[in-house]
């Protein structure tokens, strides 16, 4: 394989700045906001905000009135969109590739969470990291897939990230091989991942699944009230105990720290009496805490361990760091699942 750096094409940014022709956003809300602040710092101009069209009612949207693809068409001719959206359902999926078939299309990278953005400033920052844990990887595809993501990153290019692209199923049976386990499930939201876990193993002894936005534990309390063996823990997962403030709007992804949020606990792995063989984590960019609360556990019970590694831009190398630096002997993967952008991104670690 070439190069970790040698990239084929400039960094995403720069292509933007640089572009010689009008840039349309297609998205609107959070990703578009932070896309649109990062365009104000680097002095990048927007020329309008497209949607699908079955989103479209021309309606403002900081200041930008949201038209059709079409109209950009007839008002702009040739132009290059950025996406600031993100979806797993593959009908958009397959439009918005059909839409980069057809037009330049970049996509900003803006992180979930945090303040880095990957542009050569983070590369010149984070290069001796991005190496060492590169080396840290179990087999040939990880390799693949983690050069991939960097390459995604950096360039903001689609055909990069459909070809990191694989199935659960592989990683579920070619690397956890889920068998008997004591489940923890942090940021199990409403139960979709407590079924996902159902779905791929062959047996438990019990679940423990932690949710902290008290709307979605409601839901996920309902959810798996009739399955054996399975509890609901609402709470925060950090790398101390204590109580945060969480807002009462439900979503997949928490506002911390909500002045006007309900009180919610804060636990840690290693605090939790379930002695987890199989621990998946996706907690909206809390990993590296989690990590710092689990080192006992990790030690002492090498749980198998399904880490999303998307939420801040770094995670892709600074957990699989951090992680080997907490118990050397997992073997360390990386799997992209069909998703746009770089979401879906899951370390996943055993020791054999």
């Amino acid at each position: 394989m070439r190069d970790l750096f040698g990239f084929e094409h400039p960094n995403v940014w720069t292509a933007l700045r640089e572009c010689d022709e009008p840039i349309v956003l297609y998205g609107m809300g959070n990703g578009a906001d932070k896309a649109l602040a990062e365009f104000e710092k680097r002095g990048i101009r927007a020329a309008g905000v497209m949607a699908s069209d079955d989103f479209v009612r021309y309606q403002d949207y900081r200041g930008y009135t949201v038209k059709k693809e079409s109209d950009f068409e007839k008002e702009l001719g040739s132009f290059t969109v950025a996406l600031c959206f993100g979806s797993s359902l593959s009908d958009v999926m397959e439009h918005i590739y059909e839409v980069g078939s057809r037009r330049r299309l970049l996509v900003p990278n803006v992180p979930v969470t945090g303040n880095n953005i990957i542009d050569d400033g983070f590369i010149n920052r984070y290069r001796e990291d991005i190496e060492a844990a590169f080396s840290l990887l179990a087999d040939d595809k990880s390799r693949e897939v983690y050069k991939l993501t960097l390459d995604f990153y950096y360039t903001g290019m689609l055909k990069y990230l459909r070809a990191a692209e694989s199935e659960k199923d592989e990683a579920f049976d070619n690397i956890l091989r889920l068998k008997n386990e004591s489940y923890l499930d942090l940021g199990a939201y409403r139960g979709d991942t407590v079924d996902e876990f159902l779905s791929y193993t062959d047996g438990y002894t019990q679940i423990t699944a932690v949710e902290p936005n008290p709307k979605n534990f409601k839901k996920l309390s309902e959810h798996i009230a009739d399955i054996d063996r399975a509890r609901a823990l609402n709470a925060g997962i950090s790398d101390t105990p204590g109580v945060m403030k969480i807002s009462k709007k439900a979503g997949r992804m928490p506002v911390l720290n909500d002045s006007e949020g309900i009180e919610t606990a804060v636990t840690t792995v290693d605090e939790t009496d379930c002695a987890p063989t199989y621990i998946k984590v996706d907690i909206e960019g809390s990993e590296s805490a989690m990590l710092r609360g689990a080192e006992h556990t990790l030690r002492a019970l090498s749980p198998k361990l399904n880490l999303a590694a998307y939420h801040r831009c770094e995670d892709f190398f600074s957990l699989i760091l951090q992680l080997h630096s907490i118990e050397p002997d997992y073997k360390i993967y990386l799997r992209k699942h069909p998703y746009i952008p770089m979401w879906d991104l899951n370390i996943y670690a055993v020791k054999e």
